[in-house]
């Protein structure tokens, strides 16, 4: 570890003395404490990244939107794929080709939780959060069972045991709570050896003259570097080599707060591999022409995520011969690598990934050691998006999905318009009673009235129904013959123990 001299001379160099202001009000082990956190730091590049970040802020501020109108198009009918339209062929074909892909242990997935639940109002990470499901069951957990069952189904199916290793890229703020949320909860069933936690770099948030924000008076305001992240943290935790030990070929990356999300789901898996693609994204069709999410497009031949505020209104509404959007791929952070890929990223590709400037209130102490909580932004926080690395693909393919079967955020507290912990618990209990009456079960609301259920239905339709389903009993939908000509009371959950005394 450099001493507080070597750093303080860093520091200087980089016009970032300021950092070591209150250096003699700390106690000893606050000055400790603060040390380990500046040694470490990219010192070296420590004066690069705060100027970088004050010219891209100027820049953002005053620059032109960038006119893409010209090069714009979307994906192109061959590399694209649908569950909505595609051929039941296919489908089945896709399908097979992914169980056979994960029977061999050659697939992964790769989970994005660096993120606290700030917006939730919860200082835990995400993955922690329960959001009010009968069986009080977290993301984290969810998951996991979701692993279970796609490791079983893919022995049954094959008749070889096979393992889907677990990555998770955390950050200072999310991996001692993640480790001791699974240790305490035994990894849910799932094998600690073939869990594999990481971190991604923390970043010292800016202001808008180029300076480090002090949070306290003995640390910086530091931020994950966005889930783009990824790319370094997977060089710097050696992460690819692990996977190359373990034979894994094929990576299913995701965000954390999906509660819909199909872990390692074999269809898209077998559709990327199908197509010999190094990268692909799942995408839902836009809910309507301004809707506020990213489009998965080209722009002068080249895939990329393109925001829904570079596209004209009068583009966004552009309509296909079926009456279709033309630029309906909505991004949804949900993506398949190679580990080539990965490996091709984090060799060549990395250091070309550009920053998105991200403006926020950051809490700092000001030059007198008083606590400060802006009311407006006052602080710039550098980050990159794990889709950023769409451009150097060579055969990038999109798979199209239904938004109420595989895409349901949690982002904000109840209250909120949208992507709240209500909405996303109603979408999964959706879900779960379509595939109840799917399988020929006569659903029954509380006060014992019948439920029509068609295969559209939503949240929105029936949100009192509370019919949840285990991952371990159902991955996705299949499996339920056991309840085929069952009345089922709701509220009702159907796990192990439930099943086996419906089968008896």
């Amino acid at each position: 570890m450099p001493s507080l001299q070597q750093i303080r001379t860093a520091l200087d160099g980089s016009g970032q003395a300021h950092v070591l202001r209150f250096w003699p009000e700390l106690g000893s082990e606050q000055q400790e404490e603060f040390l380990r956190e500046l040694a470490q730091l990219d010192l070296p590049r420590l004066e690069e990244h705060c100027r970088a970040a004050a010219e891209a802020a100027a820049a953002a501020s005053c620059a032109p939107d960038r006119d893409l109108e010209p090069n714009l198009e979307p994906v192109p009918p061959e590399s694209m794929g649908s569950v909505r339209t595609s051929d039941p062929d296919c489908l089945a074909g896709w399908e097979r080709e992914g169980f056979l892909q994960i029977s061999r242990s050659r697939v992964a997935v790769l989970l994005l939780a660096g993120g606290q639940g700030t917006r939730l109002g919860v200082r835990y990470p995400k993955g922690m959060f329960d959001v009010g499901l009968p069986s009080g069951k977290t993301l984290y957990q969810i998951q996991a069972e979701r692993i279970l069952k796609i490791q079983q189904l893919a022995e049954n199916r094959l008749g070889s045991k096979c393992t889907v290793p677990w990555y998770i890229m955390t950050s200072e703020f999310t991996l001692k709570p993640t480790q001791t949320f699974f240790q305490e909860n035994a990894h849910f069933g799932l094998q600690p050896s073939n869990i594999v936690m990481f971190e991604q770099r923390m970043i010292p948030a800016v202001t808008f003259d180029g300076k480090v924000i002090l949070e306290g008076k003995g640390k910086i305001a530091m931020a994950p570097d966005g889930n783009g992240g990824l790319y370094q943290a997977l060089e710097d935790n050696g992460v690819l080599e692990d996977m190359e030990r373990r034979g894994v070929e094929f990576v299913h990356v995701y965000c954390v707060d999906n509660i819909l999300v199909k872990m390692a789901d074999p269809l898209f898996v077998g559709f990327c591999v199908a197509k010999g693609a190094d990268c692909g994204a799942k995408v839902v069709e836009k809910a309507h022409p301004a809707e506020p999410v990213g489009v998965v497009c080209r722009v002068g031949g080249v895939p990329q995520v393109v925001e829904y505020s570079e596209i004209r209104p009068e583009t966004a509404r552009l309509r296909g011969s079926a009456g279709e959007l033309v630029y309906s791929a909505g991004n949804i952070c949900n993506h398949f690598f190679t580990r080539s890929f990965l490996q091709d990223v984090v060799e060549t590709f990395k250091d070309q990934l550009k920053p998105h400037v991200a403006l926020k209130k950051v809490p700092f102490v000001d030059s007198c050691g008083n606590q400060v909580k802006p009311t407006e932004p006052n602080g710039i926080k550098m980050e990159k998006f794990v889709f950023d690395v769409f451009p150097f693909s060579r055969s990038l393919v999109v798979l199209e999905v239904q938004r109420e079967d595989e895409f349901s955020p949690l982002k904000n507290a109840d209250g909120a318009p949208s992507d709240t912990p209500s909405a996303a618990r109603n979408a999964l209990l959706a879900q779960h009673c379509r595939w109840a009456a799917a399988a020929g079960a006569a659903l029954l609301d509380e006060q014992g009235n019948g439920i029509q259920m068609l295969p559209s239905s939503s949240a929105e339709n029936h949100p009192a129904l509370k019919c949840e389903i285990s991952p371990l009993v159902s991955y996705f939908g299949e499996g339920l013959e056991l309840l085929k000509g069952k009345t089922i009371r709701t509220p009702f959950i159907l796990d192990g123990a439930a099943a086996a005394e419906l089968q008896a």
